[in-house]
């Protein structure tokens, strides 16, 4: 635990009451929050088994595996994953979003750019893009489903994302 999140649950008093963070001011204007959670912290790895056993040690359980090209792991106190690829992309966290295209025009339109896709992937779509201080904005939705597996983890196909 961070020193901050640690100094959060030591100081009560410090902690704002949920209706404090989430009422809106009857006359201002705010659009709903466009990042709907995180979904994965994605890592490039050389040898998807060895990878999968490394973490397996850490106490992190296999979800799902397609192949020897990715696989995703459990967080325990999260539905976000682990993501392991051997793909060449780099270490990257992913925000799910509603739908790539209409996150990719209230970036834009807010003053970020958009750096790459947006590209078709197994769950939907993917793009990637900057805030105006060039920090990488990585978003996925789901509008292809989830994945679906079978009984020992191995892709099969998607959830109907209805």
């Amino acid at each position: 635990m961070n020193a901050a999140c640690a100094l959060w649950k030591l100081e009560p008093k410090l902690q704002y009451k949920e209706s404090r963070l989430s009422a809106k001011s009857e006359t201002e204007d705010v659009p709903d929050p466009l990042f709907r959670k995180l979904d994965c912290y994605s890592l490039p790895v050389e040898n998807l088994d060895s990878a999968i056993a490394f973490y397996g040690k850490l106490g992190h359980q296999l979800i799902w595996r397609e192949g020897t090209h990715a696989a995703g792991l459990r967080l325990p106190d999260s539905d976000a994953e682990i993501v392991l690829h051997t793909d060449d992309r780099p270490v990257e966290t992913y925000f799910l979003v509603e739908s790539v295209p209409k996150a990719i025009e209230r970036i834009t339109n807010a003053g970020g750019k958009l750096a790459t896709g947006p590209f078709v992937i197994q769950v939907g779509l993917y793009a990637k893009l900057s805030d105006p201080w060039n920090n990488p904005l990585v978003i996925l939705d789901f509008s292809k489903g989830i994945l679906e597996t079978d009984t020992e983890g191995k892709v099969i196909g998607n959830h109907d994302p209805e």
